[in-house]
């Protein structure tokens, strides 16, 4: 028989007031008014204290941060992450480029070697292209909505401004397309997806996608939101307060993205001065015979810096403005999994409304209302499982990237110097 609904989590009756920012340097007066919890979404003791567990099994930890300012404490520099057995590993190589009469293309090297028993090989070696990466992607997110997929670099490159056949363009976007195969291999659920197991083994994914395989899980044939209109009351707390970190890190990280480009612009156009610059000093101490050691000094000089600026600037675009263009990204991501845990939770409120204006005639709660709780709660549950493991993930990143870099910057001082 159908029972009462069971109310939704509830980060507690804290505002927004009190949860100042990780990256906002202004007061928390300055955040707005405070969002007030929906009546329906208050968890009872019981409910709040019960363990949830992930599709396969991992149980999760879904208690609520006490504030927004709990999500910087994970950016604290440490090496205290949680070691998991890897029973999957994948790596892409070896691009080549393919030339057809209608096309021309790269295919990468995609290597995977394996313990589990959903493959029928320990290693698999297929080659895949930059659009079949682009369809894993879309399948995930049909699949596994309550999840985030890591993104994939930008498609599209503006023609005459980067060269996309070019090796240095070729190895980034390898770079980026390994890590994003590595993401969802780490990932507890989304490693163990049916089109990831495909993508890495099938010899023709191009027979496989015209079969037009409906692998759909429950869920995601589920998550249809037909809400008539329906505007979701208030995000619970915990929630709102991700949103709001996430739209404040998109902002400062897409500051810092543009002004990284504007430094290597800027570089750029001084290394080409720079060694036109140089020969100059030679040809005069060609010309003068008393001055000539002291001018090729000043050009062999002049020479060390272009080298060391030319490696500075590499730096800065292989390694450094990826990272930050993968996180944008992941940002976004990450918002479009809120907006879609925010559409099944007002298919939930508007149906609970429906139930509350038939409740004479209807005094039990229809099963499907039930489904629309268990769904939100599903989302509830996943979404902080992975905005934590994004956590972790940036924290690593970003040590590894601003450190790495403050080195290189220490390094190209240290040529440049005249002692």
């Amino acid at each position: 028989a159908a029972s009462a609904p069971r109310p939704l989590p509830s980060s507690g009756p804290k505002s927004l007031r009190e949860m100042p920012h990780p990256l906002a340097t202004s007061s928390s007066e300055e955040m707005g008014p405070a969002l007030t919890p929906s009546p329906d979404l208050l968890l009872p003791r019981s409910i709040a204290d019960k363990d949830l567990s992930l599709p396969n099994g991992t149980p999760v930890d879904t208690s609520s941060p006490a504030s927004s300012s709990s999500l910087l404490n994970r950016l604290q520099l440490d090496d205290d992450l949680d070691v998991e057995t890897r029973d999957l590993f994948v790596t892409v190589d070896d691009p080549k480029k393919h030339v057809c009469t209608m096309e021309t293309y790269i295919t990468y090297r995609v290597t995977t070697k394996t313990t589990r028993a959903e493959f029928d090989l320990p290693e698999y070696s297929v080659r895949r292209r930059y659009q079949d990466f682009d369809w894993l992607r879309n399948k995930l997110e049909e699949s596994q909505p309550t999840h985030l997929i890591p993104p994939l670099p930008e498609k599209f490159v503006v023609k005459g401004v980067v060269d996309r056949f070019s090796e240095e363009f070729v190895e980034t976007r390898r770079k980026a397309l390994d890590k994003f195969l590595k993401r969802i291999t780490d990932h507890p659920v989304l490693s163990f997806n049916e089109h990831f197991n495909v993508f890495l083994t099938a010899k023709d994914l191009n027979a496989y996608k015209k079969q037009g395989m409906a692998l759909l899980s429950k869920m995601g044939e589920s998550v249809k939101y037909v809400t008539g209109g329906y505007k979701l009351r208030s995000r619970p707390l915990e929630f709102a307060a991700i949103g709001d970190y996430l739209d404040t890190f998109s902002l400062k990280l897409g500051t810092i993205d543009r002004i990284a480009q504007r430094i290597i612009k800027e570089q750029l156009e001084y290394l080409v001065e720079l060694r036109e610059y140089g020969p100059v000093y030679s040809t005069w101490g060609g010309l003068e015979v008393e001055l000539s050691e002291p001018l090729e000094g000043v050009s062999a000089c002049i020479g060390n810096c272009c080298t060391a600026l030319e490696e500075l600037s590499e730096d800065m675009t292989e390694d450094f403005l990826p990272v930050l263009r993968e996180y944008i990204l992941y940002a976004e991501s990450m918002k479009n999994v809120l907006k879609k845990r925010d559409q099944v939770q007002a298919e939930y409120e508007a149906k609970l409304e429906a139930v509350a204006l038939k409740r004479e005639d209807r005094p039990k709660v229809p099963t499907d209302v039930e489904k629309c709780q268990d769904r939100v709660e599903c989302f509830n549950a996943d979404l902080k499982a992975d905005m934590e493991r994004w956590q972790n993930n940036k924290r690593q990143d970003f040590r590894q990237l601003l450190m790495g870099m403050a080195d290189k910057n220490i390094q190209y001082y240290e040529k440049v110097c005249v002692t």
